[in-house]
């Protein structure tokens, strides 16, 4: 090994005891072009430490002009050319080590082993959010270039051009759609997922619907969430009335889209929508005819603390968003006051409420058990001792035919007593409570 390679071996040495990465650039490819008589000796080495950490171990290191090249250093008559090295989680495996630089292309042009259009090397460098990406004013989300090339430096762009696609509420451009698909098993394998979940954050909720449907459509769903996934070949009714069958994907689908226009900008909201049921996948039984899942809410809150852990997701939001979809189906069934009281009490309530509104509306079902869920829960505000019952004193007697009289109070306080309870819960169950009380006590 020559003098000037022993140098730059020695130079990585120095970065990498100090924590930082460093090698050389393609030394069989730099020692054909070193040598060449009439030129300045040029070397090239590529590191993630920055230009102030380098020049605290080289102290004569100076700062470059040039684009990628971090500084230069001048060791007897060898130039030394420091390059930003990769450190992208997400770019493509087989440009994560710099083998090019364009300094070494034109060397080797010059010296006619390669034409200088045949290679475009890769230099990471800093970029902004947009860099990849042609103006949005054509209309679509479209990556600059080749697609496929532009995936391969960064694969997390395909999920950037996905949340830009929902977030603007455009297409992806057909070419840059077909790579992101034609590159799915790369995008799963190479793309941390804390790059996809800060993708994922950034999307509003009003448009995370979008989002999710070109996951499903690109195939990335199925590698990232197969348990939402699968929800695709798992089908329903969609509105008793009618008998139309729906998946419960497209379902699911549907009650994010809806979920948001009462409830602005919960994000949280929106991703329990997403999960709320997917217990359907874990107990969907066929008999009678039809489709029945039975406690699948319950179920799926296990499954989806399960996923959420999977994907990261801080704890405290875990529990919020398996909370809301373990109660979202409460409010599908008329409650007591007991029971309302009850659901009242949860932190989340306003959120299942909403919940359970966009599900109706979603499959424009029916409003008869949350309405009355509603005048229940105007209800539950009133303390227990303010409470009146739902039948007056005129009334009982009338129904009756008793006098006035102390027995008409004792009615009164024990309807108030099952009401309470929740046994009574309409004005026929009250009115038969009053029939069936006088039959009993033989007044």
């Amino acid at each position: 090994m020559s003098q000037p390679f022993k140098d730059a071996v020695g130079f990585c040495k120095t970065i990498m005891r100090n924590g930082y990465d460093a090698y050389v650039v393609n030394i069989r490819l730099q020692a054909l072009t070193l040598d060449e008589s009439g030129e300045e000796k040029e070397l090239d080495i590529c590191t993630d430490a920055s230009l102030a950490e380098l020049q605290k171990y080289f102290p004569t290191m100076e700062e470059s002009k040039d684009k990628g090249i971090i500084g230069t250093l001048k060791e007897g008559d060898v130039m030394f050319y420091f390059y930003a090295a990769d450190v992208d989680d997400a770019s493509y495996v087989g440009e994560a080590v710099a083998s090019m630089t364009p300094r070494l292309l034109k060397r080797l042009e010059k010296r006619g082993d390669i034409p200088l259009s045949s290679v475009c090397p890769f230099i990471p460098k800093a970029k902004d959010t947009y860099a990849d990406f042609a103006d949005f004013a054509e209309g679509k989300i479209r990556f600059k270039g080749d697609s496929d090339q532009a995936l391969k430096k960064d694969y997390s762009l395909a999920y950037r051009a996905m949340r830009f696609a929902a977030n603007f509420d455009k297409e992806i451009e057909a070419n840059s759609w077909v790579a992101i698909v034609r590159n799915s098993r790369h995008i799963l394998e190479f793309v941390p997922m804390a790059d996809f979940l800060d993708e994922w954050h950034k999307v509003e909720a009003e448009s995370m619907h979008r989002f999710f449907h070109l996951l499903f459509d690109s195939m990335l769903l199925h590698g990232l969430i197969p348990e939402v996934a699968a929800l695709s070949r798992v089908k329903q009714i969609r509105n008793s009335e009618e008998g139309t069958e729906e998946t419960v994907l497209e379902h699911t689908f549907n009650v994010m889209q809806t979920y948001p226009e009462e409830l602005p900008y919960d994000w949280k909201g929106t991703v329990a929508c997403l999960f709320h049921d997917v217990g359907k996948l874990y107990t969907a039984e066929f008999y009678e005819d039809k489709w029945n899942f039975l406690q699948h809410h319950r179920v799926g809150a296990k499954v989806v603390r399960r996923i959420l852990k999977r994907l990261r997701f801080e704890e405290q939001d875990i529990d919020l968003i398996c909370d809301l979809v373990q109660n979202h189906m409460r409010p599908h069934f008329m409650l007591t006051d007991k029971g309302i009281r009850r659901l009242r009490s949860l932190d989340e309530y306003p959120r299942i409420m909403e919940m359970v509104k966009a599900d109706i509306k979603s499959r424009d079902g029916s409003w008869r058990e949350f309405n009355h869920n509603l005048k229940m829960a105007e209800r539950a505000d009133i303390p227990d001792n303010e409470i009146e019952p739902m039948l007056d004193g005129n009334r009982i007697m009338e129904m009756t035919q008793l006098n006035p009289g102390p027995i008409i109070g004792k009615i009164r306080e024990d309807l108030l007593k099952a009401q309470i309870a929740g046994n009574v819960n309409t004005d026929d169950e009250a009115e038969q409570f009053v029939y069936d009380y006088v039959s009993k006590n033989k007044i």
